[in-house]
């Protein structure tokens, strides 16, 4: 028996504003979406377009608050091929919320505050 990931799901409060920032920060593309028939929820699925792993965004339409993300210790890891550009275009876009510079890496904040860590490949 053998496990694979699948993706990871992160609930938004803006759909539109979430894809946009995953596009304009990660280069992460709809790979496809489930509307619900009552429209209670939709459902979109980014792509790195590379890898099988996929970003779940999940809209709820009556979901009136922001999400409680407790201490956001959870985050997903991207590899970059150029770093130093990665962090210029995230420094520009202002959002880059915490840097380990010993470590070699940072992350950056998605509009629902959602932590994404940036690592430089082959680290």
């Amino acid at each position: 028996m053998q496990f694979r990931f699948a993706h990871n799901n992160f609930n938004v409060r803006d759909l539109d504003r979430s894809l946009a920032f995953y596009q304009q920060a990660l280069g992460l593309t709809e790979t496809r979406r489930i509307n619900a028939p009552d429209g209670s929820f939709i459902i979109v699925y980014l792509s790195d377009g590379s890898t099988e792993h996929l970003l779940e965004l999940t809209w709820l339409r009556d979901w009136d608050r922001a999400y409680n993300l407790g201490d956001n210790e959870f985050h997903l890891a991207l590899t970059v091929d150029d770093f130093d550009a990665a962090h210029a275009r995230h420094k520009e876009m202002d959002c880059i919320c915490f840097e380990n510079a010993d470590m070699g890496i940072y992350f950056i904040a998605d509009p629902d505050g959602y932590w994404v860590e940036i690592v430089p490949a082959g680290a």
